[in-house]
């Protein structure tokens, strides 16, 4: 079956959904705007918004997608450490130094799209599983199914956030802290 190709007037829809929500998302924190706010901006009525997107967290996991993609690229196919090649630990803490950039550099987009349980149901979160679970299955871990979600929980949006600016830890800080947690659940021999 073929897809279906979007209409010129849907895509600018959803173009100019997407920059307004952007925009505001990254000026005022995405809790803080509505639905009503992103219409407004975007020029578009509140009925074209909901056909599209159902509510905020719907247009953040859009707008995070495409760096979520890349990461997942690179954790497919990049150089190690990173990708494929370097032992368990070193990919593992590579992995946090590219999530914790991810975060510095969209946050606005991860708490709108990512908080509390609905974490656990983004196709990115399955993704991160899965890798870990593998970093873990490929280090010979005891009970790889129990340990992932203790090392992926550093990555939760609300924890990030509380410790960069509740902490005031710096993102190298927190980088250097969970390639520690790597070594020190995976170990460097491994």
């Amino acid at each position: 079956m073929l897809g279906v190709m979007e209409r010129a007037d849907a895509a600018r829809n959803r173009a100019r959904i997407l920059e307004a929500a952007g925009r505001l998302f990254a000026a005022e924190g995405a809790p803080n705007v509505t639905m009503d706010d992103i219409a407004r901006a975007a020029g578009v009525g509140r009925g074209t918004l909901y056909r599209r997107y159902p509510d905020r967290a719907a247009i953040a996991l859009a707008l995070l997608d495409e760096h979520e993609r890349a990461l997942q690229e690179e954790l497919l196919r990049g150089d190690p450490p990173l990708g494929p090649g370097a032992p368990p630990a070193a990919r593992l803490a590579a992995f946090y130094a590219a999530m914790v950039r991810l975060l510095e550099d969209h946050a606005h987009l991860v708490l709108g799209a990512e908080t509390g349980r609905s974490r656990f149901t983004t196709g990115a979160y399955g993704f991160w599983r899965a890798h870990v679970r593998s970093l873990l299955v490929a280090a010979d871990a005891p009970d790889p199914d129990a340990l992932v979600e203790p090392l992926l929980a550093p990555l939760a949006p609300e924890v990030y956030g509380f410790q960069r600016h509740d902490r005031g830890l710096t993102a190298e800080q927190i980088a250097s802290a969970l390639a520690r947690l790597a070594d020190g659940v995976l170990g460097t021999s491994r």
